[in-house]
């Protein structure tokens, strides 16, 4: 089957955008120059547009037209050592609100307990600066922590610091953690956490800290995949 003719007209135009003919804050040919240019209706012009939006290429301006994104110079994110908390070097604050929580399925079985097991959640905002650059979201088990010091990690003497630390001062020791990276498109919370654009990509560093075999602490950090690289060093 031929490739509808709002995918052509949105390859040819990002063709245009990657290869420097439209530069960036350039304007994009308007609805009405799209539709003489390749002899299509407006609505097929229209969904051409809305397509390079959606891949954050080109952004509308109120009553001014169509302009190619200026795309941000991604900014190095140095990785801290498995287990430190947050897991990437920033310079800011860290507001953290935690609240008591019945596991979700997907939550449970990354515990390796029943859905509906009592956990503790806690959602984290980390700043560059002034500068929202990462969300988190931790878990913890509350069989493990309930009625200790460190039953709510936002609070507390230990509050803000890693689970090595946190468990280790109720005499729990991490012996592993496991960290899986992917991407994905960021959910709607996450696009206005981080002030992202519609149908942005994502970050996300999902790590698992156990004593021995069993899950202690469950997080999922996740910041821009345009904004940020992750860097890190190793010594051989």
């Amino acid at each position: 089957m031929s490739r509808p003719t709002y995918l052509r007209i949105a390859d040819d135009i990002r063709h245009r955008i990657q290869d420097g003919r439209l530069s960036p804050g350039e304007r994009v040919p308007s609805r009405a120059q799209l539709s003489r240019r390749y002899t299509v209706s407006d609505r097929v012009a229209i969904e051409a547009i809305k397509v390079l939006m959606n891949e954050g290429l080109v952004e509308g301006r109120p009553g001014s037209g169509t302009y190619v994104r200026r795309r941000p110079e991604a900014r190095r994110l140095h990785r801290e050592p498995p287990g430190v908390s947050p897991p990437v070097t920033l310079h800011g604050a860290r507001r953290a609100t935690s609240q008591e929580a019945a596991a979700p399925p997907s939550i449970a079985e990354r515990f390796g307990v029943d859905a509906g097991s009592e956990v503790m959640r806690t959602d984290h905002v980390f700043c560059d600066g002034d500068e929202p650059v990462m969300l988190a979201t931790s878990w913890e088990p509350l069989s493990l922590t309930r009625g200790t010091p460190v039953m709510w990690p936002d609070r507390g003497p230990l509050a803000g610091l890693g689970p090595l630390d946190r468990m280790g001062s109720i005499g729990v020791t991490v012996t592993r953690v496991e960290e899986a990276i992917s991407v994905r498109p960021a959910l709607e919370e996450e696009s206005q956490g981080l002030d992202l654009p519609r149908s942005a990509i994502v970050i996300v560093l999902s790590r698992t800290c156990l004593a021995e075999k069993r899950p202690v602490e469950i997080a999922d950090f996740v910041f821009s995949a345009e904004r940020h690289e992750l860097w890190q060093e190793f010594g051989v």
